[in-house]
């Protein structure tokens, strides 16, 4: 479950910068952030893609590629809904 909530909040942070700022800069030093932070919980994923290339690779296990993305969508609607309320 930690997992979970690791990619979830990662990709909320991380997708927020990127809505917010579109700064390649910040971006980039947000997700080398939210990857350190979340590697020994999560493996670091914060994308689909990224999961399912995992999965595939055998370094994540077939039954979590469901809520590793799940968790991940929704964290990136969940901050596309905090940017879109708070903007400034």
């Amino acid at each position: 479950m930690r997992q979970y909530l690791a990619e979830f909040l990662g990709s909320i942070v991380f997708i927020y910068v990127i809505l917010a700022t579109g700064h390649p800069l910040a971006i980039g030093a947000t997700l080398a952030l939210v990857i350190l932070i979340t590697a020994n919980i999560s493996g670091g994923h914060m994308n689909p893609a990224v999961s399912v290339a995992m999965a595939a690779a055998g370094k994540l296990p077939v039954q979590e590629l469901v809520p590793y993305c799940l968790a991940q969508i929704i964290g990136g609607l969940i901050a596309l809904e905090i940017y879109k309320r708070f903007k400034l």
